[in-house]
């Protein structure tokens, strides 16, 4: 049975954080929620020093219908009740192996990584599962280069099955895939969008149907419908609201 120290490791252990410490961050929070006024995605802050969650926004999507409050409360135990079980042992190996790879990262450049993957949720008294996409980057880090506060950033998953796990470096092109057959994060590289469709892409982010993009680009119909038809195959994706969503998630746009 899991329980919420399982998601502690050595590789994540905080020391050294003190009073003076948690009171050169109180900024961050009142930040925080002017931020999530702004955006429909919901956004926490894992705090690996207290092993629980130091901030929850209000915003709907990952509260399973608790309050923000109830579920900073709950900390990792939110995990444990409300993660389809099938999927504990997932976060379990994820988190591990993404402090894993942080561990040979530089102190320097730790911020500038971000994991990403799927997994499912429940909804609170209910039999209904949403499929999320969660996505994780520190925020503040000791001395040592421990992760000390982790910001979450939670949206609906463009994907249909959990996993995908994915860690990314900002300001590069290159990411590595989580292969759980043998444990280990390969290199690859982003699917390559040329200049015309991402712009379909952003034009469709703004709402425009396909007959005003090709209007905007001065091309014809049938040419947007090709870039969308390409867009769907580079992407693995079947709709231009999910094309939309995982070029946002993966920096394409």
């Amino acid at each position: 049975m899991t329980k919420e120290q399982d998601f502690f490791i050595e590789e994540n252990r905080v020391s050294g954080i003190n009073c003076d410490s948690y009171e050169s961050i109180h900024h961050i929070i009142e930040d925080l929620e002017a931020f999530t006024r702004l955006t429909y995605k919901s956004v926490y802050v894992i705090d690996y020093h207290k092993q629980n969650f130091l901030f929850v926004s209000n915003n709907p999507l990952f509260l399973c219908g608790f309050t923000a409050e109830k579920v900073k409360e709950m900390g990792y135990s939110f995990y444990i009740n409300q993660v389809v079980p099938e999927d504990l042992s997932l976060l379990l190996e994820i988190n591990k192996a993404g402090f894993k790879f942080l561990s040979d990262i530089p102190r320097e450049e730790k911020r500038n990584y971000t994991v990403s993957y799927d997994f499912r949720i429940m909804i609170k008294d209910s039999a209904i599962t949403r499929l999320i996409n969660h996505q994780i980057t520190p925020l503040r880090l000791t001395e040592k280069g421990e992760v000390w506060l982790a910001l979450c950033v939670v949206s609906i998953s463009t994907k249909l099955v959990s996993g995908n796990i994915t860690m990314f470096k900002n300001g590069s092109d290159d990411h590595w895939l989580y292969n759980k057959n043998n444990g280990k994060w390969e290199k690859a590289l982003r699917p390559e969008l040329t200049e015309k469709e991402k712009e379909v892409l952003k034009f469709s982010s703004m709402g425009y149907n396909m007959k005003e993009i090709a209007v905007m680009l001065h091309r014809s119909f049938d040419s947007v419908r090709l870039y969308r038809k390409n867009i769907f195959l580079k992407l693995n994706v079947d709709s231009i609201a999910a094309a939309v969503n995982y070029a946002k998630n993966h920096r394409l746009i």
